[in-house]
C-alpha cells in the first residue's frame, strides 16, 4: 500500500475551492502531500479546503488567480514558482462550463471556456513541467470529461476544450516520459457538483442520463479521488498518456 501514498510530496491543485478540486486536495493531503491550492475565489485563510487539509496534518498554501486572464495567470505562476521551488504533483482540475445551443453559442462563451479549460492548462503545465524536467520527477493529472470522447449537448466550447485536453496530455506525456514524469487524465462521469446542478434539476434530462448509467446514480466527488491519488503515486509509474473514466459504467454502455 505504500506505493499508493504521496508522503512528503507537494501537490498543486487548481480549482480547489469546491467540488471535485476540493475533494482531490483533501484526499491527497490525507495520503501525505502538502497542498498548494489555487482558485478564483479562494480565501486567504479559513477556507473549507484549508481546514480539511490542515486537519489531515498537512500544510495548505492558498493562491488566487483568474485563469481567463493571462496577466493574472502569469502573476500566479511567477509567485508560486518563487515560493515553492519544488512541486511534485500537478492536478489540472480548474474548469468552467457554459450552456447554449451551438447555433446560439456566442464568441464570448467560446473564448472564456477555451481560455480557462485549455489555454491556461497548457501554460500551467508547461511552466510547472519545466521544473519537473529539471528535477527528473513529476506527476501531472488533468481533469478530462466524458466529453473528451463525446460531443455533448449545448456545450460546444466545453466539448472542444475537453477533447483538446485529452490530446494535450498525451503530447506532454510523449515528451516528458524520459524525465520520469507521468501525464495522465481522469474523466469524471456525471458527478453531483455545481457544474451539473442544472442537469440534475431538469427531471427529463436527469432521467435520461441516469437511464444510461449502469450504476443507476449520479456520482459523488468521493467516487473520483482514488483515481487521482493513484495517478499521483508511485503505483502508476508505468502509466502515461492514459485517461481513466470514472463514470458508473457510462462509457461501457
Amino acid at each position: 500500500m505504500l506505493n499508493f501514498k504521496v508522503e512528503n510530496k507537494v501537490a498543486l491543485v487548481t480549482g480547489c475551492s469546491s467540488g471535485i478540486g476540493m475533494a482531490i486536495a483533501i484526499e491527497l493531503a490525507q495520503s501525505g502531500a502538502d497542498i498548494i491550492g489555487v482558485a478564483v475565489d479562494l480565501p486567504e485563510t479559513g477556507s473549507d479546503v484549508a481546514k480539511a487539509v490542515e486537519a489531515a496534518g498537512k500544510k495548505f498554501y492558498p493562491y488566487v488567480a483568474d485563469f481567463s486572464n493571462r496577466d493574472s495567470l502569469y502573476a500566479f505562476l511567477d509567485k508560486v514558482k518563487a515560493e515553492h521551488p519544488r512541486i511534485d504533483i500537478l492536478i489540472n482540475n480548474a474548469g468552467h462550463i457554459m450552456r447554449k445551443p451551438a447555433a446560439e453559442h456566442p464568441d464570448e462563451y467560446w473564448d472564456l471556456i477555451i481560455d480557462i479549460n485549455l489555454n491556461a492548462q497548457f501554460i500551467i503545465t508547461r511552466e510547472i513541467g519545466k521544473r519537473m524536467v529539471e528535477q527528473n520527477y513529476g506527476k501531472i493529472v488533468f481533469t478530462c470529461s466524458l466529453l473528451s470522447f463525446q460531443g455533448g449537448i449545448n456545450v460546444p466550447g466545453y466539448a472542444a476544450s475537453k477533447g483538446a485536453v485529452s490530446s494535450l496530455l498525451k503530447a506532454f506525456a510523449n515528451e516528458w516520459a524520459p524525465f520520469n514524469i507521468t501525464v495522465n487524465g481522469v474523466a469524471p462521469g456525471y458527478i453531483a457538483t455545481n457544474n451539473t446542478t442544472a442537469l440534475r434539476a431538469d427531471a427529463d434530462r436527469s432521467s435520461a442520463i441516469l437511464s444510461r448509467i449502469p450504476a443507476g446514480r449520479w456520482g459523488e466527488t468521493s467516487d473520483l479521488t482514488g483515481a487521482y491519488v493513484f495517478l499521483s503515486s508511485p503505483a502508476s509509474d508505468y502509466i502515461n498518456g492514459s485517461i481513466i473514466t470514472v463514470d458508473g459504467g457510462w462509457m461501457g454502455r
